[in-house]
Parts: structure tokens; sequence; C-alpha cells
């Protein structure tokens, strides 16, 4: 059985707009996420950034009419282009930034925040991106998956995260039906992009501002999802949850409130680097 989850509009100026979840102890239960935007940003919105604890993954739709030039004090410069995926593993601190390619057009991305094993969130920072080109793609009747991360059929993202999620990005046709697998003790959630479809016989809309979340189970199982009066997209997401505390300040999130003021202190120090 599916929980339904609110998202949250969030808007930052007039140049980005989003719908946003958070998980967390407290909060949706879709561990080993922390949270999620599908989110437009047409403007330079956020200055550069500390993130420690966890990684924050940004996944551009092919829709998006420009790409995001990365950077961050590890010496990371990168174009992000559409269909391509860049993972930010923070570990023990890094200062990040985004911002349009092209200021004026609309980026249509999501931005992914995955929490790191405790033992994982002391490393070094890194970084790693798969191009538009290189995203595998599984095509069957009326539906198009791509797989940026993790595997589905026969397909499997080239990229190894230091936190194993799968993300799949499903369109299908009108009346279209596709059923994804999830292995057991994954905990699965599904956002609607565009369009109506059936999850597991429920119907959402995409311009409603819920989704369905999945706890995980000890048995695997499988999501019907079936497109409704017309075209439709969604987004699957993932994962064998890490079951550790998670302490929130900002952009930084840690397994313990010592190792979230530790973090909070190396930023203030300057230990995060600077771009």
């Amino acid at each position: 059985m599916s929980e339904i989850v609110q998202l949250h509009r969030m808007n930052v100026g007039a140049g980005f707009r989003a719908y946003s979840l958070r998980g967390g102890e407290k909060a949706a239960p879709i561990d080993p996420f922390l949270g999620v935007d599908h989110a437009w940003m047409s403007a330079s919105t956020f200055a550069p950034h500390p993130h420690a604890g966890f990684s924050a993954v940004s996944y551009l739709f092919l829709d998006s009419e420009t790409g995001i030039n990365n950077r961050d004090s590890q010496g990371m410069r990168n174009l992000i282009r559409p269909g391509g995926l860049h993972w930010t593993a923070a570990g023990r601190g890094i200062v990040h930034e985004e911002v349009p390619a092209e200021i004026g057009k609309t980026v249509h991305m999501l931005q992914i925040f995955v929490n790191l094993a405790v033992d994982r969130q002391e490393a070094e920072p890194f970084a790693l991106s798969i191009e538009p080109q290189d995203v595998p793609v599984v095509h069957l009747p009326g539906v198009k998956v791509r797989v940026p991360l993790g595997d589905f059929a026969e397909a499997r993202s080239p990229l190894r995260p230091p936190t194993e999620v799968c993300l799949l990005d499903i369109s299908l046709d009108e009346e279209a039906s596709l059923s994804v697998p999830v292995s057991a003790g994954n905990s699965v959630f599904i956002m609607p992009i565009f369009g109506k479809l059936e999850i597991d016989g429920q119907l959402f809309d995409s311009s409603e501002p819920r989704l369905p979340v999945f706890p995980a189970q000890a048995t695997s199982r499988e999501i019907a999802l079936q497109a409704k009066h017309g075209k439709a997209k969604v987004v699957l997401f993932s994962g064998l949850p890490l079951r550790q505390p998670v302490y929130w300040h900002g952009p930084i999130a840690r397994a313990s409130a010592e190792a979230l003021n530790s973090s909070i202190a190396a930023y203030q120090s300057g230990k995060f680097g600077s771009l």
C-alpha cells in the first residue's frame, strides 16, 4: 500500500519555482533520499552555498531550454546538458553553485538530495556525471524509459554512486502501461511530471501537488503505471533505506548533532574551500 504525500510549492524570486518533497526522520518515508525539487529555473537564484553529509544530484529533462553551468570548490567546472545528470557527493564538505547556461531560458530539472551512509559522510568530496547520449534508454510499446541511475530491464546506468539508488524517467503514450519491478527492501516514490496516469490503480494528475510513496517491504513487488487522457511522464525513485538519524541545518545534513555542529564550524572557518 502507498502513502499519499503532499508536495510544497516553492518560489525564490522570479527565476525559480518548484514542487518540493522533503524526507528525514519525521517527514515523508523516502529514505535514502532526503528530498527532491521538481524545478524550473530561469535566472541565477542561489549564491554559492555549502553542502556536507549527503549528495546533491541534478537531472535535466530533455525539454529543458538550456543547460546548467556547474562549479564547485573542488575545481569542477562543467555544463550539465538537457538529458544529463551530475552527482556531487559532498562528503565532509564542499561549496557548490549551479546557474542556467543561458539567462532568460528555462531549465526544467530535478534537484535531488541523497543521503550518504554515516561512514561516508567524512569522505573527500567528488563528482560523477553522465552525458545525455550516454543515458541508457529502454523502448517498449508506447513507453520510453531513460535510466540515468540504477537499472531497468536490460539497461543499467554506467554511474556507480556512493549511495545506490535508481532513477527512471518514464514517458508513456495515451493508455500505454508499464509494470516496474522493485527489489525487496527498497523504498519507492513516483513523481508525476506531466499528464494524468494511474499508479497501482489510483489516479494522479501532475497539476496536483501530491505523489505516492511506497515504504520498504520485505518482498519484491511490481508497480503498475498507465497513462490516462493523453501522454504522461513520471519519474520513479527507489533505493535501500539507510535507517540512520538525520540532523539538518540549511544545506548541511549529518547523522548526529555533534557532526552537524562540526560541519557548520568547518564551513565557517573556510575548510570547505571557495569558488
